[in-house]
């Protein structure tokens, strides 16, 4: 008994410690962090802060912003700060969810193929490889279509196209965890595939596999609000995809209601912003070689010339 507490209580703390030092140390995803919380706090709590029903109307017919409706109204005269609150409880549940079943694919997949290596490494990287390469909204919008407007549809249909890339990056990782030698010394020992893998790997990959689950929920958040956009979602259930569709559909453009359309933006690029700053952070302070690659446009380091510092001395 006191062997497994030994063996977990490090992993462990090494994790929260990773996640303290990028909070302390990177400002961007502490800003990501509570950008996010806040949406899924305000969402949480929408049924209980929403000013007005959004099942009856409350103003009129596009009426601009005002002191009583602070982002003004819809084409069917509800308030658009009610709609944005309940419509991101759906469109935040959506973008988790999908992103979860990504996960849970995408990091079985890498798990077992770096794991394991040979033959079956072979076979799920070029089934990874053929869905890399095909158009994830154009694919997505294509099944909708064929399954029908659902939101368990989207949410399917989102999960089962976005994993591909989590399952490279683990699996990438696992191939390099799997040949440090704690790991061959417990192989060694006689310890079986499966208790390696969940008391030496996934603690080790988890870090990333986290990091590139928060990016991914931004991913699953736009095509959300793209299938919506396309009119293959539940039209009967409010979202922010939805709410874009309703404006476009029913002339706010050509009416002047910028309200009904830039707030439901500024919320869907905030949270995928949010998503960014946070994902990108933690990914940085697991690889340090991001930091200082001269070949990615994320950052850009000058350095002194060895012949330009002697002269100057």
């Amino acid at each position: 008994m006191s062997v497994r507490i030994s063996a977990t209580e490090p992993a462990a703390r090494r994790r929260t410690g990773v996640f303290r030092t990028v909070l302390r140390e990177h400002k961007s995803a502490a800003a990501g962090l509570a950008i996010l919380v806040s949406f899924v706090v305000i969402s949480a709590i929408a049924p209980y802060i929403s000013p007005y029903s959004t099942a009856e109307s409350s103003c009129a017919v596009f009426e601009p912003p005002s002191g009583s409706h602070w982002l003004g109204c819809d084409d069917g005269g509800v308030d658009m700060l009610s709609l944005l609150m309940r419509g991101g409880q759906t469109s935040l549940v959506v973008g988790f969810t999908a992103t979860l079943v990504s996960m849970l694919i995408g990091g079985t997949v890498g798990i077992v193929s770096g794991y394991f290596g040979g033959w079956i490494d072979v076979v799920l990287m070029r089934v990874t490889d053929f869905l890399l390469v095909l158009p994830d909204l154009v694919l997505a919008m294509v099944i909708a279509a064929v399954w029908g407007p659902s939101l368990f549809h989207v949410i399917l249909v989102i999960g089962l196209l976005e994993w591909t890339s989590t399952a490279r990056i683990v699996r990438a990782e696992v191939m390099s965890l799997r040949e440090r030698a704690y790991v061959k010394r417990a192989r060694g020992l006689g310890a079986s595939h499966t208790r390696v893998i969940a008391r030496h790997i996934l603690p080790q990959a988890g870090p990333l596999l986290i990091a590139n689950t928060v990016l991914t929920v931004s991913v699953a958040i736009y095509l959300e609000t793209a299938l919506a956009f396309l009119g293959l979602e539940d039209p009967s259930v409010t979202t922010w995809g939805t709410i874009l569709e309703h404006a476009f559909a029913r002339t706010a453009i050509s009416s002047g209601a910028w309200w009904a359309i830039v707030p439901d933006g500024f919320v869907i690029a905030a949270v995928s912003i949010g998503c960014f700053l946070l994902g990108r952070a933690i990914e940085d302070a697991l690889n340090p070689r991001l930091k200082i690659s001269h070949v990615s446009g994320r950052r850009w380091r000058l350095r002194t010339l060895a012949g330009r510092t002697a002269d100057a001395r």
